[in-house]
């Protein structure tokens, strides 16, 4: 008589909680090694940059330049976040910025000029992002123009349009106190606090359940010191930062009191948390990376490579829908330069010095906040140490060059691994 042998039971997988840090750490260096940097050197950049700046200029530090800091970089930080969805199909979209200006155009125009309630304003904005980003998607993914000229004459035609909705060269004040609280004001204390530990306890509640699944299906999991240091990480650097923004601001009490988290902060990492779970967690996010890595291979694979590069497309457009509109909160009006000027060059080389790919399949979300705060560091930065605006600009393309190096490098790496 015979007994059956059940293969599961000869041939048992390791449990999960065997891999230990040594492990981990080894196959972090082997990453970094085939040229998988991620956002590392954007860390070690900004380290050194803060340093620097904190050596020379003592007042960097001050809990009124980090506010400043996180609201100047706030407009950028989501046309960025855009860019990085078109980025990681290997395409370009040159005209984000002047799509914010007219998004932002129509903002000010039917809230200030048609008496428009902020919520339908900004409602019409949006829809008005996503449909410049239908446009540019049709005709890149569906005509073939490619997307380096698409979004250039786009870019030319925006300019055009924005100074029709503003008549020529009209300044558009606004004044809805809603809007205008957007990048001017602050959350309480005590809700600065509260969404700190919505954030962080979501955030463990995460890394706990991909613990937990990557275990029951008996494949490696983090192991819990990591884990605890992630969340350990995220709590001490949000509590220093909350902490330090509920210090009263105010040169003058007797005028005002400014003290809490400013209001852009928890509306940047919405869009963050929001991103990052469609790019990491949903199908359409994994397409994405697919279509990025490989058009023909994703199309033989079944996905819709058209109607994924349409769609990034419209994402893009309407992140710099939401740009356009913390900057006209942060100006208090639209005027013809709203969205032009730099902001273009910032996001893209926020987006590119976080670490994203400009050849494709390579970035994240977090890449475009790093590259965003790096980006305003530089500026604010050598504002404090008296240098002109050219100097900024010419710091800040070469270190947008060297990213870009950095990147093209890193990926001749891979490939040859």
């Amino acid at each position: 008589m015979t007994t059956a042998v059940h293969p599961e039971k000869t041939a048992e997988q390791p449990p999960a909680a065997a891999i230990g840090l040594r492990a981990v750490g080894r196959d972090y260096l082997d990453r970094l090694r085939g040229g998988e940097l991620g956002s590392l050197p954007a860390i070690l950049g900004l380290v050194a940059l803060c340093v620097i700046f904190a050596i020379m200029r003592p007042v960097f530090l001050s809990n009124l330049n980090f506010a400043n800091l996180l609201t100047q970089s706030a407009g950028s930080i989501a046309i960025a976040m855009g860019l990085v969805f078109v980025l990681l199909l290997g395409e370009i979209d040159l005209s984000a910025g002047f799509a914010s200006g007219v998004c932002a155009a129509v903002l000010a125009v039917l809230l200030t000029d048609q008496g428009w309630p902020w919520y339908g304003a900004v409602l019409a904005a949006v829809l008005t992002g996503m449909v410049i980003g239908l446009v540019l998607g049709v005709l890149v993914a569906r005509i073939g123009i490619p997307s380096f000229v698409v979004t250039l004459a786009a870019f030319l035609a925006f300019q055009g349009i924005v100074l029709m909705l503003l008549e020529e060269g009209t300044n558009i004040s606004i004044n809805d106190p809603v809007i205008l609280a957007i990048a001017n004001d602050n959350l309480s204390p005590v809700l600065g606090w509260a969404l700190l530990g919505l954030g962080v306890g979501g955030f463990a509640a995460v890394q706990l359940r991909q613990v937990r699944n990557r275990r029951r299906r008996g494949l490696a999991a983090a192991p819990p010191v990591l884990v605890a240091a992630r969340i350990g990480g995220l709590a001490v650097l949000g509590g220093l930062a909350v902490h330090l923004l509920n210090q009263e601001r105010s040169r003058s009490l007797l005028v005002d009191s400014v003290k809490g988290v400013p209001i852009v902060v928890p509306v940047i990492a919405g869009l963050l948390v929001i991103g990052t779970f469609v790019l990491r967690r949903t199908s359409f996010g994994l397409h994405i990376y697919a279509v990025g890595g490989s058009q023909e291979a994703a199309r033989r694979a079944g996905i819709n490579v058209t109607a994924i590069r349409v769609s990034a497309f419209v994402i893009c457009s309407s992140l710099a829908a939401v740009g356009g509109i913390i900057a006209a909160s942060r100006g208090h009006s639209v005027d013809p330069n709203t969205g032009g000027s730099n902001v273009l060059l910032l996001a893209v080389g926020a987006a590119v010095i976080g670490g994203t790919s400009l050849f494709g399949g390579r970035g994240r979300l977090i890449n475009a906040v790093l590259g965003g705060i790096v980006v305003a560091v530089i500026q604010n930065g050598m504002g404090l140490m008296g240098y002109s605006s050219g100097v900024k600009y010419a710091v800040t393309g070469s270190v947008l060059l060297v990213a870009a190096g950095v990147d093209a490098v890193s990926r001749r790496r891979a490939v040859r691994r």
